[in-house]
């Protein structure tokens, strides 16, 4: 059996070094809440660092987005509301089905600068709906949900986009779609191309 040698007192760490270490590690911790953590999760930058390295933008756009978010919620009368992360794989082949099948529907609509529109399809559980949309004079805001037998969920959203595709799977009986807004200072007309299983499609502007 092989002795370990046992450390000195000379080669033990003292007591001033340890709390120099938690001081330093306590430091560090401040610095990253201050310049990485606040302005990418809540758009809080008190040092400005944040916007600078583009991480105050993303936190706005996770604010603005959740209010919008929440306010379609209320609208609806929603009791639950989850989210659910998108698979790249089943996104790439909905994208892929989609251009290869002749579309069913086109809805075409223009917003006015801070205007909004909900575009849903009323589809049953198991339903399978593809979709490809473009917005020409500017950017918009979009969050693509579903809600109905007293659940909703989160499919997709995003700030500033131009274009989307993919494919809806329908997980419970209810409408499922978008919700718009026209965040630039010019109108923008969208146009949405639909295919797949959906009886009904619903407009609100």
């Amino acid at each position: 059996m092989h002795n370990v040698r046992k450390p000195t007192l000379e080669e033990l760490p003292t007591l001033a070094s340890l709390k120099r270490s938690a001081l330093l590690a306590g430091v560090a911790g401040v610095a990253i809440l201050l310049t990485v953590v606040l302005p990418a999760e809540r758009a809080i930058d008190p040092t400005g660092i944040g916007r600078v390295l583009g991480l105050t933008e993303m936190g706005e756009i996770k604010r603005e987005l959740a209010e919008e978010a929440e306010r379609d919620r209320l609208l609806h009368g929603s009791e639950t509301s989850s989210s659910l992360l998108r698979d790249v794989l089943g996104l790439f082949a909905g994208a892929a089905q989609a251009q290869e099948q002749a579309w069913t529907d086109v809805v075409s609509f223009t917003l006015e600068p801070d205007a909004s529109a909900e575009i849903k399809l009323v589809m049953q559980a198991g339903d399978i709906a593809t979709y490809a949309w473009s917005a020409t004079g500017g950017r918009i805001n979009f969050d693509l949900h579903a809600h109905g037998e007293g659940q909703s969920v989160d499919y997709d959203r995003g700030r500033g986009a131009t274009e989307g595709e993919g494919r809806i799977e329908a997980g419970f009986a209810g409408e499922h779609g978008w919700f718009w807004r026209n965040r630039d200072d010019a109108a923008i007309k969208v146009t949405l191309q639909l295919g797949g299983a959906y009886s009904e499609i619903v407009e609100t502007r």
